[in-house]
């Protein structure tokens, strides 16, 4: 059995303290105020700092990331338990403000950078009378990533991409390999460890069961007679996953092996878990 080299890309964090929010209808209409505000400033093209930026897309307001005015920290394990896990977030204090039309032009004027800012997908808005909190953030896994289907196809997509053409993989060459088809037990078998990573917190080819590559083809009912296996951890799409395995030659070497014809693959997200979502490719020859 060929066995991949373990690899994770770990993606900093810079989280935010959560508190439960109570707020009357008054302030969550000013809350909204502001986000459509902020919405309407990255939709048409601004200068900002001395410079030109062109249109922004739009921020998704996000519950889970309406801070208290004043939360006083940046705690990891807060915003996780809230359900919500950034590879980015940047929290503003605007005090002093009256109503949303004034909180907007104070952070115009202070913080255009981070309004117009396309790194940051979603939004949290909270206010306690004049003060307003800003919570700016980028989740882990990619808004457009999709389904499981979609996400599959991306990668077998990819995946036959690279072993099209000739390709270095540290110091070892390999020459331009057939295209790997679809299985089906393989995939199963990439989904099941997939999920087992992120719902058990963990990161490693061996599982919490002491079953290795090979012995989880096998339960979801591949017999091939060659194995191999990439995982990797906190990538937010397929292609991030497959630019790290590219980068990683025990990976790329895998991902080239003339031997393997067969593939599946699979993610799974746990927002609770240290890396937030967590990738499997396996390699199969029948």
């Amino acid at each position: 059995m060929r066995q991949a080299a373990r690899c994770s890309s770990f993606v900093s964090l810079c989280l935010v303290h959560f508190f439960p929010l109570f707020i009357s209808p008054a302030h969550a209409s000013g809350e909204r105020q502001l986000v459509a505000a902020i919405n309407d400033y990255r939709a048409q093209p601004q200068r900002c700092e001395g410079r030109r930026v062109l249109v922004s897309t739009p921020l998704a307001l996000k519950s889970n990331l309406a801070l208290p005015v004043g939360y006083g920290g940046a705690l990891r394990e807060s915003l996780k338990d809230a359900g919500y896990q950034a590879v980015r977030v940047r929290s503003i204090r605007v005090i002093g403000a009256q109503d949303a039309e004034e909180a907007f032009d104070r952070l115009r004027s202070s913080y255009c950078a981070a309004l117009l800012d396309n790194q940051f997908a979603d939004i949290g808005v909270s206010r306690a009378r004049n003060e307003w909190q800003v919570v700016l953030a980028r989740p882990v896994l990619d808004a457009q990533l999709g389904d499981q289907r979609s996400a599959n196809t991306t990668l077998l997509a990819q995946v036959n991409a690279a072993r099209a053409k000739p390709r270095l993989c540290g110091r070892q060459r390999f020459a331009a390999a057939r295209p790997l088809s679809w299985n089906t037990a393989l995939g199963t078998a990439a989904q099941r460890h997939s999920r087992a990573m992120a719902n058990g917190n963990y990161f490693a080819h061996r599982d919490s069961n002491g079953d290795l590559p090979a012995d989880r083809a096998w339960d979801a009912g591949y017999r091939g007679r060659q194995i191999g296996e990439n995982i990797a951890a906190g990538q937010g799409s397929p292609s991030q996953a497959m630019a790290g395995w590219l980068a990683s030659p025990g990976h790329c070497a895998n991902l080239m092996n003339p031997m393997f014809t067969q593939v599946g693959a699979a993610y799974f997200a746990n927002a609770r878990s240290d890396e937030g979502v967590y990738w499997t490719m396996l390699f199969g020859a029948p």
